[in-house]
């Protein structure tokens, strides 16, 4: 692009997602941005606290006002709709697109309503005659959405079934807007494809259970998502021939808020209450109240069908997003677009949803500035065996250093490693009756270690043998709450632990316990620095097991390699 910069209007420019997509523009000298909103002393004061070499312009826009007047007075050539909440803006949904059309302005949004987004479409050949493009839910659902269940298509003959959902962080900030959306379904009756046709679910009340967990990153808790009214129960379908079933859930934090949600919207269910539309504004500040947990949040795509060969096949999409990166997602596709637009790469004219409009390399490429992780599983239904970590690091296998690699490559059988560690013990009382129980070696400076992996069918069995004291246990793959992580058995004792490639390393973070199958707090967990890793070749070790009552129990590290190696 070249000459005058692009004036981009920001509708909601200081809010929660508009304000992030004003921070991920500003850093384009051939933007100018209008951060637009009701109050222009906000919109004064954000424009002001922004950096980069954009243009600013705060602007007072009230969308309930004459928008006709007001987008012929700013001239963008641009207008994004960050505002919301699009499911209960009535029959007049539609005027700012229509005003932009008829002003020759592109416009794109960030709705996530479903009869938002399925009626843009209605503008069309409005859209068109007038030479510019409107592009509606350029968000979370369903742009990437359906951008991630695009790369999971190529290896498909046929899928059968399609999910989706978002887990935002419990200490992302979630605006009013947002929370009024979801009030306005709750409890009511949702469209969606079961069995191959047209039925009904319950919003927020239909649920299904997943973990989010890209390969090589740690994974998110396991999570109950709830039926949401989104794009997606219509635009992950559309293309797909002979789908089954369709489901879009979000995932609220704390879990035990979204049951009482759950709960609460039983009683619009029941009619006892009309809607829980008034009660959002309570519901907004529980939120803020009930805000602990981790600062993670996720998302996920899943699908399940026929493989190009015709057998079954389960593929999965997922995403981690650390800290206060997670509330930028929703945003990248719009800065996707911009990228396209300031290299002279217009979209077709015309009024369209969104998904479809951008692939999955475009959001990737937007993420890379953030601690987000990303990517995909493939599942066989009905196959067994196979290296244990293998499956449980999917694609992140090939990441790891070849040593580190040659070690869990066991095979039916298994195999032998040895070589020399140093050991440490802790001095507790707690911690000598630990040791003693588990087996676990005792204080030496070099011992002899050998170390046998013997694998049959979905389970591992170690047997590590320090100086000749040998102590045992079993590694299986997690199922269920406890899915792709690494279970490892010690008696009545189950350590849950998330794999993480980290460059030359594998590290194992405990991410739960139980005792004869009851969950016990993680806090009291035994843990520690634990990894692998390749040095000059060869294999290394790193464990150390403690915790907040015990202290250090046992710390041990050293090098092995394949007998006779």
């Amino acid at each position: 692009m070249s000459g005058p910069a692009l004036r981009i209007l920001i509708i909601g420019g200081y809010g929660t997602f508009g304000g992030r997509l004003a921070q991920l523009l500003c850093g384009y000298e051939r933007f100018c941005l209008l951060i637009g909103g009701r109050s222009l002393a906000k919109a004064a004061a954000f424009a002001s606290s922004l950096g980069g070499k954009a243009g600013k312009e705060p602007t007072e826009f009230d969308r309930n006002g004459d928008v006709y007047k007001q987008l012929s007075a700013l001239a963008p050539n641009l207008t994004i709709d960050a505002s919301g909440p699009f499911q209960t803006m009535g029959r007049d949904a539609s005027c700012i697109p229509r005003a932009c059309i008829s002003l020759g302005i592109d416009y794109a949004d960030l709705a996530d309503s479903r009869e938002f987004v399925r009626g843009i479409a209605a503008l069309d050949a409005e859209a068109r005659a007038a030479g510019v493009f409107v592009l509606s839910g350029l968000s979370s659902f369903p742009a990437l959405s359906r951008a991630a269940l695009d790369r999971l298509a190529q290896d498909f003959s046929r899928i059968d079934h399609v999910s989706s959902g978002i887990a935002p962080s419990p200490h992302a900030v979630i605006g009013l807007n947002v929370i009024r959306a979801i009030s306005s379904y709750a409890g009511k009756p949702v469209r969606i494809l079961r069995d191959g046709i047209s039925a009904t679910g319950l919003g927020l009340i239909a649920w299904h259970r997943v973990t989010v967990a890209p390969p090589g990153c740690i994974p998110l808790k396991s999570k109950s998502f709830r039926l949401v009214e989104a794009p997606d129960l219509d635009l992950l379908s559309h293309g797909v021939d002979g789908l089954s079933s369709a489901f879009t859930g979000a995932a609220t934090e704390p879990q035990s808020l979204q049951r009482l949600l759950a709960a609460t919207a039983q009683l619009v269910r029941l009619k006892l209450l009309p809607s829980l539309l008034p009660f959002a504004p309570l519901m907004h500040q529980a939120s803020k109240l009930l805000a602990f947990g981790e600062h993670r949040g996720g998302m996920f795509v899943r699908a399940s069908g026929l493989d190009r060969a015709g057998q079954p096949l389960e593929a999965s999409w997922h995403l981690v997003a650390e800290g206060d990166d997670g509330p930028f997602i929703p945003v990248t596709g719009l800065e996707a677009l911009l990228r396209k637009l300031a290299d002279g790469n217009r979209p077709a004219d015309g009024a369209r949803s969104a998904a479809g409009e951008l692939p999955l390399e475009a959001f990737e490429a937007c993420f890379e500035r953030f601690a987000i992780c990303t990517g995909t599983r493939h599942v066989r239904p009905g196959a067994v065996g196979g290296a244990l970590y293998r499956r449980l690091l999917g694609s992140a296998w090939e990441r790891l250093p070849p040593a580190i690699a040659a070690a869990h490559d066991a095979q039916e059988g298994g195999h032998r490693l040895s070589g020399h560690a140093r050991v440490e013990r802790g001095t507790g009382f707690l911690a000598s009756i630990v040791a003693a129980a588990v087996g676990f070696p005792k204080v030496q400076d070099d011992v002899a270690v050998r170390v046998c992996f013997a694998a049959k069918g979905e389970t591992e069995s170690w047997i590590r043998n320090f100086g000749g004291a040998e102590f045992r246990s079993v590694q299986l793959e997690g199922r269920g709450r406890d899915a792709h992580l690494l279970a490892e058995d010690f008696g009545p004792f189950r350590i849950l632990m998330a794999l993480a490639p980290d460059g030359a390393r594998l590290r194992f973070v405990v991410r739960g316990w139980r005792f004869f199958g009851i969950p016990l707090p993680l806090v009291l967990a035994p843990g520690g620095d634990i990894y692998e890793e390749e040095r000059e070749g060869r294999f290394h070790f790193h464990v150390e097991v403690g915790g907040p009552l015990t202290g250090l129990i046992v710390r041990y590290a050293g090098w092995l390699e394949k007998e006779g190696g």
